[in-house]
Order: structure tokens, then sequence, then C-alpha cells
């Protein structure tokens, strides 16, 4: 009676658990849609989702530069952050010793906690100088045809968040890798297939469900990132010119204005939100699907 009474006491804290955070996200997207949606429609949408000027004061609100902005600095840290996080959890699942892996691992941890207004200020402090640096140089005037940039920049921002991401994705492959059953790599090399080949052939695409998850959790720490993007993208409110000018995101436009926003300002700020919560439901969505293929395949 007593271990059946404790699992049922046990089954009731769970799903109080459970509920309590479906109740939690049920509460979000009804905040958010109950008081954006009706400014969508309020401002326009169409002028509010296509418009390219964000005029608070003569009540123009714009947002598709800070919606291509939020996409570029993604883009630019997927580039940056899934190529040197997947080879890393590689490398530490299938190639590294466990005397290099006792040194990684912590460093990796590290990295994960580590406050993103840090991230910020190695941003400020070594990315800034070093991008406008390089900008200067005769190679980019010369060779790429670069002819001015700024050292607070879509390049910076990617570079930082492609960092940024790099824990997450390395933790998450990894630990897939090593859940894939040895016999994989066992099979590939009695088949003749070298270390290299049985581990790029056979164990990463067993895994390729926990790498799809890996990235998809990248992306959302990307496309949600604040303070960082704030202190090193230049946040400027106009369409992104080039990859090495000034740009805004749309949760860098939320955290600059709130403080000061009212009335429809306040209110597009919300719709802002929105906007952002109804992306990261798509990629969600496409990466869902994309993995759901891979499964069944």
């Amino acid at each position: 009676m007593t271990s059946k009474l404790k699992e049922g006491v046990m089954q009731v804290v769970f799903t109080l658990c459970a509920c309590v955070s479906i109740l939690a996200v049920a509460l979000i997207c009804i905040f958010l849609f109950a008081n954006g949606v009706p400014t969508l429609f309020k401002i326009g949408p169409l002028k509010f989702l296509l418009g390219t000027t964000w005029k608070p004061g003569n009540d123009i609100f714009g947002i598709l530069p800070m919606i291509l902005g939020s996409i570029y600095v993604t883009a630019g840290a997927i580039l940056v952050g899934v190529p040197i996080g997947l080879l890393t959890a590689i490398y530490m699942s299938r190639f590294a010793s466990p005397r290099i892996n006792k040194i990684m691992l912590p460093a990796v941890q590290l990295l994960a906690g580590i406050p993103s207004v840090v991230y910020g200020f190695f941003g400020m402090i070594v990315l800034v100088p070093a991008v406008q640096a390089m900008v200067k140089t005769p190679f980019f005037k010369t060779v790429l045809h670069v002819k001015s940039g700024k050292g607070m920049s879509l390049f910076t921002a990617a570079v930082l968040l492609g960092i940024m991401i790099l824990p997450t994705i390395i933790t998450v492959s990894k630990t897939s890798l090593d859940a894939v059953p040895n016999s994989y790599y066992e099979g590939s090399l009695a088949l003749g297939a070298t270390h290299e080949r049985s581990v790029f052939c056979a164990v990463l695409p067993a895994a390729r469900s926990g790498v799809l998850s890996a990235v998809i959790l990248g992306i959302g720490r990307a496309i949600g990132e604040t303070m960082a993007v704030v202190m090193v993208a230049g946040n400027q409110t106009w369409m992104p010119k080039g990859l090495f000018q000034g740009l805004r995101t749309m949760t860098s436009n939320i955290v600059i204005e709130m403080g000061y926003a009212a009335d429809l300002h306040r209110e597009a700020l919300i719709a802002t939100g929105v906007v952002l919560f109804i992306f990261i439901l798509l990629i969600n969505l496409c990466f869902s699907l994309v993995k759901g293929g891979s499964d069944h395949a």
C-alpha cells in the first residue's frame, strides 16, 4: 500500500508539473496574441510587416528591416556555429581521448554558463575593433571591394551569436552521437571502411535526429538573443545594407524601446513579439517535418 501510495502521489505531482508548463505556454500565447494581433490590423498587416520605415514619433511602424536583420544574423550564426559545433561534437565523441575530453567538457559547460552580457562585452572589446581593423585592410578594399564598413555590424553579430550557440550544438550533438549503438560503427569497420568513414557515414547518419534537434535549439537561441546583439549590431532601424553595416533585430527593437514606449508604440512592440513568436514556431515546424522525414527514411 505504501509503495502504491507513493507512486500515486508522484504521478499527481508529475501531472501537475506538466499542466503548469502547458499553462505557462498557453498564457504567454494568449497575452501575445490578445495584445498584438489587434495592433497588426490597426496599423495594417502589410504596412507593419512590409514597411521599411520605423518612426514611432510619426506613428510609422514598419518592421521589415528588423525581420531581415533577425534572419540575416541568425543565418550567419548558423553558418558559423553549426559546422564548428558539429565537428567538435564528432571529435569529442569518436576521436578525442578521455584525457582530452576531461578538459574539453568543462570548457564547453563553461561557455554555456557565461551570461549574454559578458558575451556582449567580449564582442565590444575584442570583435568590434578587430572587424573594424579588418575592413580597413587593402585586401577587403581591393579584392572584396568593401568600400566602407563598421565594427558594429551584421558580421560581428553573426560571429558572436555563432560562438554563443556552440555549447548547445556541441552538447546535444555529442549526446546523440554517444547514444548510437556501437554495432553501427563495428559493422562499418567489418565491411572494410576506415575509422573516419565509419564515423561520418554510419554513426553520424544514425544520430541525424539528435543533430537536427541541436540545430533547432541553436537557432532558437540565436534568433531570441538580445543583449549581446544590442551591444555589437549597431542598432540602426534602416534596411540592412551590407555584411559590414549596422542593423537591428526584432528582439533588440523590443528591448531598446519598450522602456519608454506608450500607447500605439507599445502595442507595436508587442506585435513585433507576436511576429517573432510565429517565426520561431515556423522554424520548429519546418525542422520537425524534416526530422520526421529523416526518421521514416
